[in-house]
């Protein structure tokens, strides 16, 4: 029975390996192939092979250190596996899949912020203007709701959106700001 903790052990630890080294190269081959045989994130590959390997590793050290019956051997095993995965599970899988960010947003969502000019808006044309979001910057095509001139490094607000936009007014500087 030695001899399966080992192989246990080692198919973990070479898989760690492969993924350090190749796991984006690997991945992109791969891609989507096995969603379909994967939906739930408990049989996702770090947590099957993570069980794996703890399953292997804590065998050989029962196993070797140990005067207990192989069948207990195997039954710790699983346990320890089954609860290690576990833990691995909640404290890193379930947190990263809901970490998983985007910088995506709604034009619409601009409405109401704040910005920069960074190109002049003439009257009767268009300019860009930088909102500080979030997740970093954007920079949109912009024009003056007003038809003025906003001259480079004026503060407007967003006041709508039409046909990808922004129909921006100068920013009063006396003004309380608006949210």
């Amino acid at each position: 029975m030695l001899e399966v903790y080992w192989g246990a052990l080692s198919f973990g630890v070479i898989f760690a390996i492969i993924t350090i080294f190749f796991g984006d190269i690997i991945g992109s081959m791969f891609d989507g192939v096995f969603d379909s045989f994967s939906p739930e994130s408990w049989s996702e590959p770090v947590i099957l092979v993570g069980g794996v390997t703890i399953f292997g590793g804590t065998g050989v050290i029962l196993e070797s250190y140990t005067d207990c019956h192989a069948d207990i051997i195997v039954i710790l095993s699983l346990l320890a596996a089954v609860a290690l995965s576990g833990v691995v599970y909640f404290i890193y899988v379930r947190p990263m899949k809901g970490a998983e960010n985007s910088t995506i947003f709604f034009i619409k969502e601009l409405i109401g912020k704040q910005g920069e000019v960074i190109i002049p808006i003439p009257a009767a044309g268009y300019g860009e203007v930088l909102i500080k979001m979030v997740g970093g910057n954007t920079s949109q095509i912009a024009a003056c709701s007003e038809r003025l001139d906003i001259p480079a490094g004026a503060l407007v607000v967003v006041r709508t959106v039409r046909d990808g936009v922004l129909y921006v007014s100068r920013k009063e500087e006396n003004a309380e700001e608006q949210v």
